[in-house]
C-alpha cells in the first residue's frame, strides 16, 4: 500500500483558486486604467525560416529581439507576474500614499505599462530587415503578426532570411606602395577570406585590423575613414553567356537567388595617406621624446617649474617624490626615442606599466612635436595608488540539519618595496565547522594558517640569467605558509609549506604559471580512538594519513577571454600538472650514497616522501544575454602514486559536494563511487576522499529587480549538477569505490535547485538550495533515480535532503 504524502492533504483547492486569482488580479489591475483604443503589449515571438543550423537561429533569434532593433520591448514580468506594472498603478493611478505604500512604492520597484505602438513595430520590421541584409541575407524577408485579447497584445515577427551571400574574389586597389606591402604581409591574418559568408560585422572588423597594422607600421595619421569595400553582387557568368548583355541584366537578381549560395566580389580600397607631397619614409611618424611623470596627480599641471627632471637614455623623467627606480620603469616602457610610432608599442607600454600594481591609472599620450616634422613626443602620466591595501572577505555554507562556516580571510598586502615594484602580501585564514546534534551545536573542526607571498616583477634565478621578452609580462612568485586543520577528536594536521615560481602572459587571454619548486611538509596526529576505529581498518586510509614530504613542480596554463570583444559568449580553459617525489627522491637517494647506504633523508626524518603525478582540467562557456546568461562548466581531476607511494596524500585527494560542486549533497558526504558510509563516525565526520573526480555543471542566471535605489541587484538562479569521485584501485573497505567503466552511469550524482544572489557590485551574496535527483548509492529506485522517494511533507525528508549553501561569489 502506498503511504500518502503530507502534500497531499493540504487544501490543495485553496491553493489553486488563490494562484488563480492573483493572476486574474494583476492582469484585470493592469489594463483597467488604459484608454479604450489602448492595449498592454505583453509578449513577442520571432519566428526564423531559412537555411539555418538550430544554434545559428537562436543566435540570430537573440539578436533580432535586443533593444536597438525590437525597438519597442513587450512588458516583462517579475515572478510570473508584471507585479512591477501593478506597483506603477498603484502609485500613479490608484495615488496610494501612505508609510507602507511609501517603502513599496519606491521607482525602481516600478514599470510603466507599455502600451503597444503599431508605428514602433514597423520601425523594428525595418531595422530587422536592415540588420539581415547587413548579415549577408540580402533576400531576407520580414514580417509581422499582432494579437489582441483581453486588450493585451501579443507580436509575431515571422523572418524568413533566404540564402546568405558568400565572398568569392577578393582584391586589393591601394595606392600607397609602401602600404600595400604592409597589408600584404599581413594578409594571412585577414578577416574577408574566399567562399566565407559575408557579414557586415566581419568587414568592419577588417577595416579596424587594417587600420591598426599600417598605423602600427608608423602611420601615425591613418584612421579608418581611408579604408572602404566595394561589393559586386552581379553573376559575371551570367553576361558572358549571355547573347544580349541587356537580357543578361534582367536575369542577374533571379539567378543569384537560384544558386545556392550566391556569391559576390569584394574590393578592398585603401586612399593614400595624407602627406603626398613628400617622400613616402617622410609620411612615417618617429618617436621624438619621451616624457614620464610617475607622480602625477588627476589635478596636476605637466608645466609645473617646480618638478624635478632626471634625463635618462630612454625617457626624461619629471616628478615631485622620487617613488620608483629609472631602471623598472625602462623594463616596462617601450615608447623609445628613434623608433617608429606603433600602436603595438602603445598598447603593451601601458598594459605593463598597469600590470607593475604601483600606479592606479596610466595615460600615454602622443602630440606632434614642433621641432621635428613627421615626429612625436610622448608623454606618460602615472598617478600612483595607496601602498598599502586591506582585504577582508568571508565564505559560510550551511545545511538544515548542520552549519559549516569556512571563516575569515584576511589578507594586508605592501606595494612598491623599495621603489622597484615589489610586493608583499600577508593573508591570515581561520576557519570552523560546527554540527547540530540532538538540538545543540557541537564543534567539529578548526582551521586557521598564515601565508606570505613575495611578488617580483621581472624574472629572478639562482644560477642563470633569462632573456625576458619586451611583450612579456613576468613575475616571479615566493611564497612560504604554515596551516594547521584540527577536526576534534579525530586528527590535526599541520602543513608547512615553501615555493618558488614563475607567472607570465603569453598573450591578453593566455597565462602561464610554472613552479619548478613546491615543498611542503605534512604532520598528521592522529586521535587513538579515531585510530584504532576507523584508520586501523583501512588500509587505504592508514596509508594517507601518513606524514609525509611533498616535493615537486607545477605547471598551470589559464585561458580567458572575458573581455569587451566577448561580451556575447567567452570562455575560462585551465589545466593544471603537478608532480611530486622526483627531485626529492633524487636528494633522498643522494643522502644515502653520502652516508655510505647507513641513512637517507626518509628513514633519517622518519618521513616518508610522496610520489605521485596530479592533473587538473576545467573549461567553462559563458552566453550572456539582455537580462540572463548561461554558464556551464566541465572539470575532471586524476592523481596517480607512483614508485614507492600507492595513495595520494590526504591534502592532494578529491573531495564532491559542497557550495562550489555538487550542490545537492552535502560536502564531502559524496562518493567514491557507489560507496555510502552508514557508521555513526561518518555521520559527524563526513569526509570521503577519492584518487580522481569527474563533474559538470550548468546554470541558468537572470535579474529579477533592483533594490535600494538600484545599489543592489537581486538575481535568480537554476543550476543542474552533475558528477562524483572515485578510487583507481579496488579498495576492500569501500565496495563500489574503485571507477569501472561499465558502472560509470550509475555512480553519477545528479542534483538542482534554484538560488538567490545579491549583487553588491564588488561582491555577490549567493544562497542555494539542492535536491537530489539522482544518488550514486543504492536505493529504492532503479539506476539511483530519486523522484519517487521525494516527500516534500516530510519535515523529517526536508532536513535530510534539501542542502541549504550560503557563500560569497559565483560557484564558477
Amino acid at each position: 500500500m502506498k503511504q500518502k504524502s503530507k502534500l497531499a492533504y493540504l487544501p490543495k483547492t485553496y491553493c489553486f483558486l488563490a494562484i488563480v486569482a492573483s493572476c486574474f488580479f494583476f492582469g484585470c489591475s493592469n489594463t483597467k486604467y488604459l484608454e479604450e483604443s489602448q492595449t498592454l503589449y505583453i509578449g513577442n515571438d520571432i519566428n526564423i525560416s531559412g537555411e539555418l543550423t538550430n544554434a545559428e537561429k537562436q543566435d540570430l533569434r537573440n539578436a533580432l529581439s535586443s533593444k536597438s532593433l525590437a525597438v519597442q520591448q513587450p512588458q516583462r514580468k517579475t515572478l510570473g507576474t508584471r507585479f512591477k506594472t501593478w506597483l506603477y498603478n498603484q502609485k500613479y493611478n490608484e495615488k496610494k500614499s501612505n508609510w507602507f505604500w511609501g517603502i513599496l512604492l519606491r521607482e525602481s520597484n516600478m514599470a510603466e505599462p507599455v502600451i503597444y505602438d503599431s508605428t514602433k513595430i514597423l520601425e523594428s520590421v525595418s531595422r530587422m530587415k536592415s540588420y539581415l541584409e547587413n548579415q549577408g541575407f540580402f533576400y531576407a524577408e520580414v514580417d509581422f503578426e499582432s494579437k489582441t485579447k483581453n486588450k493585451k497584445t501579443i507580436v509575431d515577427y515571422n523572418v524568413n532570411t533566404g540564402k546568405s551571400f558568400i565572398m568569392d574574389t577578393i582584391t586589393y586597389a591601394i595606392h600607397d606602395s609602401a602600404i600595400a606591402r604592409i597589408v600584404e604581409i599581413n594578409k594571412p591574418l585577414s578577416l574577408i577570406k574566399n567562399k566565407a559568408p559575408y557579414k557586415g560585422v566581419t568587414l568592419s572588423s577588417e577595416r579596424d585590423r587594417l587600420m591598426r597594422v599600417i598605423r602600427d607600421s608608423g602611420y601615425y595619421k591613418f584612421n579608418r575613414d581611408y579604408i572602404s569595400f566595394e561589393l559586386d553582387t552581379v553573376n559575371k557568368s551570367v553576361l558572358r553567356n549571355s547573347i544580349n548583355p541587356f537580357e543578361g541584366l534582367f536575369e542577374i537578381f533571379d539567378s543569384n537567388k537560384r544558386l545556392e549560395k550566391p556569391t559576390m566580389d569584394v574590393e578592398v580600397h585603401i586612399e593614400p595617406v595624407p602627406g603626398d607631397t613628400v617622400n613616402e619614409g617622410e609620411k612615417l611618424f618617429h618617436i621624438n621624446n619621451v616624457y614620464v611623470y610617475p607622480d602625477f596627480s588627476l589635478v596636476g599641471n605637466p608645466t609645473d617649474s617646480t618638478l624635478k627632471e632626471d634625463d635618462r637614455k630612454f625617457f626624461t623623467l619629471r616628478y615631485n617624490k622620487d617613488i620608483i627606480r629609472p631602471r623598472v620603469l625602462a623594463r616596462s616602457i617601450l615608447v623609445r626615442p628613434g623608433d617608429k610610432y606603433s600602436t603595438q608599442n602603445y598598447t603593451t607600454t601601458i598594459n605593463k606599466l598597469y600590470d607593475l600594481n604601483v600606479w592606479q591609472f596610466v595615460n600615454l599620450q602622443y602630440i606632434e612635436s614642433t621641432s621635428k616634422p613627421y615626429s612625436l613626443d610622448a608623454y606618460i602620466y602615472l598617478t600612483p595608488r595607496k601602498k598599502r591595501e586591506l582585504s577582508l572577505n568571508f565564505e559560510v555554507t550551511t545545511s538544515s540539519d548542520y552549519f559549516i562556516g569556512s571563516g575569515i580571510n584576511a589578507s594586508h598586502r605592501w606595494l612598491n618595496l623599495n621603489r622597484a615594484a615589489n610586493e608583499l602580501k600577508v593573508s591570515a585564514m581561520s576557519g570552523v565547522e560546527v554540527i547540530r546534534d540532538v538540538g545543540r551545536f557541537e564543534l567539529q573542526s578548526i582551521q586557521y594558517g598564515i601565508n606570505v607571498d613575495v611578488t617580483l616583477p621581472r624574472f629572478v634565478t639562482p644560477f642563470f640569467k633569462v632573456r625576458q621578452s619586451n611583450r612579456a609580462t613576468v613575475k616571479t612568485r615566493i611564497a612560504a605558509g604554515v596551516n594547521y586543520l584540527s577536526r576534534i577528536n579525530k586528527f590535526d594536521i599541520t602543513n608547512v609549506s615553501g615555493s618558488f615560481g614563475y607567472e607570465w602572459s603569453e598573450s591578453i587571454y593566455k597565462r602561464w604559471q610554472l613552479t619548478p619548486f613546491n615543498l611542503t611538509y605534512v604532520g598528521v596526529k592522529l586521535n587513538p580512538q579515531f585510530k584504532t576505529d576507523v584508520v586501523d581498518q583501512s588500509p587505504y586510509l592508514k596509508r594517507s594519513f601518513e606524514p609525509a614530504f611533498i616535493g615537486g613542480e607545477n605547471a598551470t596554463f589559464v585561458y580567458s577571454n572575458n573581455d569587451i570583444f566577448h561580451q556575447k559568449q567567452n570562455s575560462y580553459v585551465r589545466v593544471s600538472l603537478e608532480e611530486a617525489g622526483l627531485w626529492l627522491k633524487g636528494i633522498d637517494n643522494a643522502v644515502y650514497s653520502l652516508t655510505n647506504h647507513k641513512t637517507s633523508l626518509e628513514s633519517g626524518t622518519g618521513v616518508s616522501i610522496s610520489q605521485f603525478v596530479r592533473l587538473e582540467t576545467e573549461y567553462r562557456h559563458y552566453w550572456n544575454y539582455f537580462r540572463s546568461s548561461i554558464a556551464t562548466r566541465v572539470y575532471a581531476g586524476l592523481g596517480i602514486p607512483y614508485g614507492r607511494s600507492d595513495v595520494l596524500p590526504y591534502i592532494r585527494q578529491f573531495t564532491a559536494g559542497g557550495p562550489n560542486s555538487i550542490r545537492a549533497f552535502r560536502l564531502r558526504t559524496l562518493g567514491p563511487g557507489s560507496y555510502l558510509d552508514t557508521s555513526s563516525i561518518a555521520q559527524q565526520f563526513p569526509d570521503q576522499t577519492g584518487d580522481m573526480k569527474l563533474e559538470g555543471n550548468i546554470e541558468y542566471r537572470f535579474n529579477l529587480l533592483r533594490m535600494f535605489g538600484g545599489s543592489i541587484l537581486l538575481k535568480g538562479a537554476t543550476f543542474l549538477d552533475i558528477g562524483n569521485i572515485w578510487m583507481l584501485k579496488r579498495d576492500t573497505t569501500r565496495a563500489g569505490a574503485d571507477f569501472q567503466f561499465k558502472n560509470f552511469y550509475k555512480d553519477l550524482a545528479v542534483g538542482s535547485g534554484a538560488g538567490l544572489r545579491l549583487d553588491f557590485s564588488f561582491l555577490v551574496f549567493r544562497i542555494d538550495w539542492g535536491i537530489p535527483l539522482k544518488k550514486p548509492y543504492s536505493t529504492n529506485n532503479p539506476n539511483g533515480w530519486y523522484f519517487k522517494d521525494w516527500d516534500l511533507g516530510s519535515a523529517t525528508w526536508r532536513r535530510n535532503n534539501i542542502i541549504w549553501n550560503i557563500a560569497i561569489g559565483y560557484p564558477f
